[in-house]
């Protein structure tokens, strides 16, 4: 079993930053396929970024040239750097981890985007 803990959501004006971080349990951490994904009132849940093991990333067209996806193996951590927030990024973020046929969820994490 995979604990995910989501952190650094918040409330953020139009064109602010926030680092989301999620910790990971588990001693292979960097065979993991990490992933964000959020889902905003009334939407299904939508992906964000994922990052390989390798470190291959890649990204949803909405946050491209944005959000920055990447992963510390040594802490066990991914993390969402997100620069330029717009109103539209508000959403509950989830982290993700799969692993062969697992699939893990962190409990989530608000981001409101607002003046």
């Amino acid at each position: 079993q995979v604990q995910l803990v989501e952190s650094g959501g918040g409330l953020v004006q139009p064109g602010g930053s926030l680092r989301l971080s999620c910790a990971a349990s588990g001693s292979i951490f960097s065979s993991y396929l990490m992933g964000w994904y959020r889902q905003a009132p009334g939407k299904q849940r939508e992906l964000v970024a994922v990052i390989a093991g390798s470190n291959r990333t890649d990204y949803a067209d909405s946050v491209k040239g944005r959000f920055t996806i990447s992963r510390d193996n040594a802490k066990n951590t991914v993390y969402l750097q997100m620069n330029s927030l717009k109103p539209e990024d508000t959403a509950v973020y989830y982290c993700n981890a799969i692993y062969q046929t697992y699939t893990y969820w962190g409990q989530g994490t608000q981001v409101t985007v607002s003046s």
